[in-house]
């Protein structure tokens, strides 16, 4: 599983670099631009070396797309603001593995067994030991809880992006078609970047987007964290994610992929010196531990 551990790697580097650029531009801004750069970077790909915007799996992978890159993202980059890097991946992550588990049930017939539901069962125990308040919480109750849900979304988007994904997948391998992660990554960006785009002209339009306009400054300060956050993230991090899914099932994909927590802890204890509590490291160790028994059960 190289593809599914390189994109944990991946994956938990471009969470620092997001929450940095939300920080410095605005949830939406930082998105937007990332998903734009990564948008370009794998359209070179796709038309020069892959099949671009064509495919029988193309519906499945817009859909995918629109689930994942943009609602997915959203919410992801709300929960950044909101509960920081750390929780935001914790709960995108580990949260995504159960409940791709029961997506693939209903749309692919894939049946979990009982010893992968007490697995989600202890996946989910961790997340809310690490997820409850403590008095290391600055801020009030309720914005607490708005970014919970907001991470909670973002897992359901990496789920069913995942989900879906598969299915296209299992249409390409119907007819024997051949089609890369890179441009799967191509067709899923393509369709997040519109629906991120028309979310934030209604937000727009409704009077409630709270971005604001930046200077030539700001911009250049945010610029290396957006870039980087473009390639490590829907770029090389989604190009491998879809390798691995092209390989194996969502439900031994991401219980791998959720491991990234705690690398993205470490990273940001050695990088911004945001040192995890104690309880924090146990429900996450916890979390892990379950996601790494699924991942364990399924290869078996």
């Amino acid at each position: 599983m190289f593809p599914a551990v390189l994109t944990t790697i991946l994956f938990s580097v471009s969470i620092l670099f997001a929450s940095k650029s939300a920080r410095l531009v605005g949830p939406m801004q930082a998105n937007v631009s990332r998903l734009l750069l990564a948008m370009l970077l794998l359209g070179i790909w796709a038309h020069g070396w892959g099949i671009g915007m064509s495919g029988v799996g193309l519906p499945w992978f817009l859909l995918s797309g629109l689930i994942g890159f943009g609602l997915g993202d959203i919410c992801m980059f709300g929960a950044l603001s909101h509960i920081g890097p750390r929780l935001t991946i914790l709960l995108t992550q580990c949260l995504a593995a159960p409940i791709a588990t029961v997506g693939e049930y209903l749309l692919l017939g894939t049946r979990p067994s009982a010893g992968e539901l007490l697995l989600g069962g202890i996946i989910l125990l961790g997340v809310g030991i690490a997820l409850a308040p403590d008095k290391h919480w600055e801020g009030d109750t309720s914005r607490f809880r708005f970014g919970v849900l907001l991470g909670i979304g973002s897992a359901f988007g990496q789920a069913f992006g995942a989900v879906f994904s598969r299915r296209g997948y299992a249409a390409c391998q119907a007819i024997h078609a051949s089609i890369d992660g890179g441009t799967v990554a191509y067709q899923r960006i393509s369709a997040g970047v519109l629906t991120t785009l028309l979310f934030w002209g209604v937000l727009i339009a409704l009077g409630k987007s709270r971005e604001v306009r930046h200077s030539q400054k700001v911009w250049s300060a945010s610029a290396g964290y957006i870039v980087f956050n473009a390639l490590a993230g829907p770029t090389l991090g989604v190009a491998c994610f879809q390798w691995a899914l092209m390989v194996a099932p969502s439900v031994q994909v991401l219980p791998i992929v959720a491991t990234a927590p705690l690398l993205t802890m470490a990273l940001a204890w050695g990088i911004e010196g945001a040192k995890p509590t104690r309880r924090t490291m146990i429900g996450a160790t916890v979390a892990v531990m379950g996601t790494a028994g699924l991942a364990w059960m399924q290869s078996k």
